[in-house]
């Protein structure tokens, strides 16, 4: 049985490959949903990772659900309505949990279409590249159904209310050029050059102490859904913690002596 879900390891950076590019990787079989969440667990307890790279096997990044599951009533898209409910919530549902509680900063490289829950996977990363031959769609309506997979909390945080409304109301896809003009990538390379772009930015990520890139992710996390108080509280606890780190003297060193930082993650 093929692996769903492919990991490369380079240096302190990790790249997770979507692999069933016959079917344009769909994620909402359940073992793809399962090796998803088994791989943001296994970088959560690993501090020697500091960047995790997203990307799809073949011509697309990810179709979303299996529209013939949906068809044929298979899997998650099966049962009664409270099962559907269920199988939704035990489902794909997950992804957007794992991914938000994945510790390191993640990178969408969006080397095809995203298409529905596809779209989501991507916006479900912090960072997102794409290659001149991506697409994105919310294209839920299209197939009668709606953002099942937290789309529309994920998207209007994205790319604004406005443009994510005139997405999932029309269903239309927008080209790499466009989702760069609005926000949602923050750069379009050639195809061949979408990983050697992604590696560059992990690099730029991971040049910093992975203790304090792990602690500012879950300060951006916290401030999409706690009050101003309240991440206020947090940062301070958090900076007590980065002030005794080894990484914070070496960096302080480093910026007062004009040379390159070395970073042990203690």
């Amino acid at each position: 049985m093929t692996d769903p879900l492919l990991t490369d390891r380079t240096g302190d950076t990790v790249v997770w490959t979507l692999n069933n590019p016959e079917a344009r990787n769909p994620i909402s079989e359940d073992d793809t949903i399962d090796a998803l969440e088994e791989a943001v667990t296994a970088v959560n307890r690993d501090p020697s990772v500091r960047v995790a790279i997203l990307t799809g096997a073949g011509s697309a990044f990810s179709s979303g659900g299996n529209v013939k599951h949906m068809r044929d009533k298979k899997g998650m898209f099966g049962g009664s309505p409270a099962e559907l409910r269920q199988g939704y919530r035990h489902g794909i549902q997950r992804i957007p949990k794992a991914l938000f509680h994945c510790e390191i900063p993640t990178i969408a490289a969006v080397n095809g279409a995203a298409i529905g829950a596809g779209c989501d996977l991507a916006m479900m990363c912090d960072l997102r590249i794409a290659s001149t031959t991506a697409q994105f769609a919310e294209s839920f309506v299209k197939v009668g159904i709606i953002p099942g997979d937290g789309g529309a909390w994920l998207l209007p945080r994205a790319i604004g209310m406005a443009r994510a409304s005139e997405m999932a109301f029309t269903g239309e896809s927008i080209d790499a050029q466009t989702a760069l003009e609005w926000g949602m990538v923050s750069s379009v390379v050639e195809p061949g050059k979408l990983l050697d772009a992604a590696h560059d930015l992990a690099a730029r990520v991971a040049a910093n102490p992975p203790h304090v890139l792990r602690m500012t992710k879950r300060l951006l996390r916290e401030g999409q859904h706690q009050s101003l108080e309240s991440i206020l509280e947090l940062s301070a606890a958090m900076q007590a913690v980065a002030h005794h780190t080894e990484d914070h003297h070496e960096a302080v060193g480093a910026m007062l002596e004009r040379r390159a930082p070395q970073f042990s993650g203690r």
